[in-house]
């Protein structure tokens, strides 16, 4: 929690904001050296998807002297309610602001994402700009894929991490504690830093500019330190890896065990970024990937396993262990899924593999609705493979097909526009004669080039011409009876600004955060005439960053490497325009980028014939049927997860300790689980009875310690007792609950004056807002009893929410109430009689 519970009582999802995660590590702060704030600028539940910053606080954690915790962006309504009661923004693990860390670091994953990193810093107390800063506040360091081009952000930061961040952010962290140790200055302390390969310190450099806004001259102030050189992890199978992970209470973007199986890509696509900065690919070995799925899913309780890399298709050894994870894991209901495929890495084989995974779409991605535009960006594939691969996907039984395409990608003309929708029809047709039919969805999104890249000279559209695209493109696609869906211009327009931009944008940033920009990659929250604002008050001509550059133009990255030479790219460039394919050098000769120094930077990749060991012996569900009942409770943070995410918890918690958990029959099987009625956000019980149906009878002792030890903070297991399996779920069960409420002296008085009329009373009426809806509900029926106990308010409510009625009792507002620390106390439960078998 903030400084202040109350905030969350105000708010939606405060889940976000609580900490106390199965998985999260607390350390005694007193007794580590370092505190390292990771610091991811979106929301907590697309941060918590991450998985660069999951394996970071692994490896981070992984030192005793480091104590890495977490903190995301507060959604709009929550940075509001921390600016009107003065909350400072704090990491979940120790709620310690981050003003006090020792470094804090973002990862830039998007360029929209800019203004979070500037609101949370302002959130934090943490001034600004790095001028402003001494050596009282924390270092801000960026790392990620957008740091490539750190440039927007260069005032503002301390360091950029560039490349892999597992090795290099724990010689950063020694750095720094050794020069506090020695008692060194900041100058001293920078030292040391510029000894660590990959760390980059925008303070050394300087940057002049002629009559028109270009770069005339980058001035290195260190003659020793003019350029730097990307950070490699060498052999990916020896690198840290979290096999403990970090369980949400709540629902995230991708709710499941993610192992990154390869990293990086040889496809060579001109306009893929990540193709590029991953270099050279390096794969994990089979068997490495599998013992870290088996303990990754023992340790989390998740039912998901996402096997990542930039194409998961082209691991070496996919098919045998795509077969092995789903043999191994089919009697536990866990399943495979693979994000990210390629047209020409789709076998036969392996989509027979995909289908036993449960999916309502199969996604495939031409990028160009022509074979002509497809070899300019050396996409590799051709229509007829992907009208193949099309057709096996209709037969083997999904009946929708995504489609994703860019527009405005070099040399683009309306024949290539036109061939996307031709292409579209052509794939729907593919679904013609199989069972069921198909449907294709075409999504478009505006080409934004990107730094390191062959296209990083190349224009990009405006917003007038991107809007004349899309019109064009959804009129085509309605004709043809296929839905388009689109990137918003301005995004793509604010993206390829910050894409390519340089440190002139830094004021522009500093200013659109002063009018209240934030979540700008939120379509909803973007505000773009704030952004022209702000571009026109700083004398900044946004239109003149998606310009096409000249080739001897000095770039705003340019004195950062990621491994590939310059020269590289600009003759792929020349390829692109001569439209020339650059074969993939996994099979064909080595294109000669120059990434590898084919000794301990170069390809490796895993066995393509692995060795498996033989699957653990697993427990059938049978037709015995046993049911052990809970008593659970839900006190403290845990008051701020929701009903939905309660459920989540247990089911994974039991899931950790391979409860046998009955699961129901059909398609879709779920487990046999039944809770009570949902208590209200901001209420606590030390009685919620659960339900669990087995298939085995369990020592109810040893149940209860093993799930005990499972759960997180603010829910602990009290009680566990082996009941028929035929006695009736909790909420048929359950007669009353008697709720206690805290009462100081005055509201002691206004309850006593209200408990005989409301008692007397045949109807209380009171207005409730569901949504835009205002209703009239009578919440007398739902109270029993209600009496007087050491200064507390006890109700006996059949049914309802106890919040509406002390509200009435106590004439507050059911925010107020909340804050009052409503408890549930006790429940009266009427088991019917058991009819078995042995009682006819």
């Amino acid at each position: 929690m903030m400084n202040s519970c109350d905030a969350l009582l105000h708010i939606n999802r405060p889940a976000r904001y609580i900490g106390g995660e199965a998985g999260s590590i607390h350390k005694d702060i007193d007794q580590v050296d370092i505190r390292f704030a990771l610091a991811f600028p979106d929301t907590y539940e697309i941060g918590m998807s991450h998985l660069g910053s999951a394996i970071l606080y692994q490896a981070l954690n992984s030192q005793p002297w480091i104590a890495a915790e977490r903190c995301y962006a507060p959604w709009p309504d929550m940075a509001d309610e921390m600016q009107a009661q003065n909350i400072s923004l704090v990491a979940l693990e120790s709620q310690t602001p981050l003003a006090e860390f020792d470094l804090v670091g973002f990862s830039l994953q998007y360029e929209l994402c800019y203004t979070n990193v500037l609101t949370m810093m302002k959130l934090a107390g943490i001034p600004l700009r790095r001028d402003e800063r001494d050596a009282s506040h924390p270092l801000i360091i960026v790392g990620g894929p957008c740091a490539y081009n750190p440039e927007p952000l260069a005032d503002f930061i301390d360091l950029a991490l560039i490349g892999d961040g597992e090795e290099a952010i724990i010689e950063l962290c020694q750095a720094l504690r050794d020069s506090q140790q020695a008692g060194e200055t900041p100058v001293q302390r920078r030292e040391r830093f510029k000894q660590i390969d990959g760390i980059y310190l925008p303070e050394l450099f300087e940057f002049r500019y002629d009559s028109e806004g270009h770069i005339s001259e980058r001035i290195a102030l260190d003659p020793d330190y003019t350029s730097i050189k990307r950070r490699f992890v060498a052999d990916l199978d020896r690198a840290a890896y979290p096999d403990k992970p970090l369980i949400p209470f709540m629902h995230t973007v991708h709710d499941r065990v993610a192992l990154e199986i390869a990293r990086g890509c040889t496809r060579g696509c001109r306009f893929c970024q990540a193709g590029y900065i991953y270099r050279p690919v390096r794969e994990r070995n089979a068997d490495t990937i599998a013992e870290l799925i088996d303990a990754s899913l023992r340790h989390s309780g998740y039912d998901e396993v996402s096997l990542l890399s930039l194409s998961s298709g082209d691991y070496t050894a996919i098919e045998p262990l795509l077969k092995h994870l789903m043999n191994r894991y089919a009697e536990e209901r866990v399943a495979v899924s693979l994000p990210s495929l390629r047209v020409g890495s789709l076998t036969s084989e392996l989509i027979e593999e995909i289908r036993k995974v449960r999916k309502t779409g199969f996604t495939l991605a031409p990028e160009a609705g022509t074979d002509r535009l497809r070899d300019v960006i050396n996409k590799g594939i051709k229509a007829d493979d992907l009208l193949e691969t099309a057709h096996t996907i209709y037969t083997l039984g999904w009946r929708l097909i995504k489609l994703y395409f860019m527009m405005g990608l070099p040399t683009e003309s309306r024949e290539d526009l036109d061939g996307i929708v031709e292409l579209a029809r052509q794939v729907k047709r593919c679904a013609k004669g199989t069972e069921g039919g198909g449907d294709v969805n075409v999504a478009v999104s505006t080409f934004v080039p990107k730094a390191h890249t062959p296209f990083q000279w190349e224009a990009q559209l405006s917003i007038e011409q991107t809007l004349d695209r899309q019109r064009y493109l959804r009129d085509e696609l309605s004709r043809k009876k296929l839905r388009l869906k689109w990137h918003e211009a301005q995004l793509s327009y604010l993206e390829g600004v910050f894409a390519r931009g340089d440190r002139r944008l830094g004021q522009v940033l500093q200013r659109v955060v002063e009018l209240g920009c934030c979540f700008d990659g939120w379509r909803e929250h973007l505000h773009f005439d704030r952004w022209q604002q702000a571009f026109s008050e700083c004398g900044i001509d946004s239109d003149f960053y998606l310009r096409q550059r000249n080739d001897n133009e000095i770039l705003p990255w340019d004195h950062i490497s990621c491994g590939i030479d310059k020269a590289f790219f600009l003759a792929e460039r020349r390829n692109a325009l001569a439209e020339h394919y650059t074969p993939d050098c996994r099979t064909g000769p080595c294109s000669g980028c120059g990434v590898c120094d084919f000794d301990q930077l170069r390809m490796r990749y895993a066995s393509a014939q692995p060795e498996f060991p033989a699957p653990p012996q697993t427990v059938v569900q049978g037709e015995e049927r046993f049911k052990v009942r809970l008593r659970l409770h839900k006190t403290d943070q845990a008051r701020f997860v929701s009903h939905l995410e309660f459920m989540t918890v247990l089911q994974r918690a039991l899931r950790r300790i391979s409860a046998p958990v009955r699961f129901s029959q059909g398609f879709h099987p779920h487990p046999r689980i039944s809770f009570p009625d949902a208590l209200p956000t901001g209420v606590e019980s030390i009685t919620e009875i659960v339900d669990v149906e087995l298939f085995q009878e369990v020592d109810s002792n040893v149940f209860l310690q093993q799930l005990k030890a499972e759960m997180p903070a603010g829910f602990t297991v009290a009680d566990a007792e082996m009941v028929h399996w035929r006695t009736p779920s909790p909420g048929a069960c359950i007669v009353t609950s008697d709720y206690r409420v805290p009462l100081d002296e005055e509201r002691m008085t206004i309850v006593k004056q209200q408990i005989d009329p409301f008692l007397a009373a045949e109807h209380v009426i009171v207005t409730r807002q569901k949504g835009k809806t205002t209703l009239d509900v009578d919440i007398r029926s739902d109270v029993e009893a209600l009496r007087i106990e050491d200064n507390t308010l006890i109700m006996t409510l059949r049914k309802g929410s106890p919040v509406a009625v002390a509200a009435h009792l106590l004439n507050l507002d059911s925010h107020l109430v909340r804050s009052l620390r409503i408890c549930k106390i006790a429940v009266a439960l009427e088991v019917p009689p058991i009819v078995t078998e042995e009682t006819h």
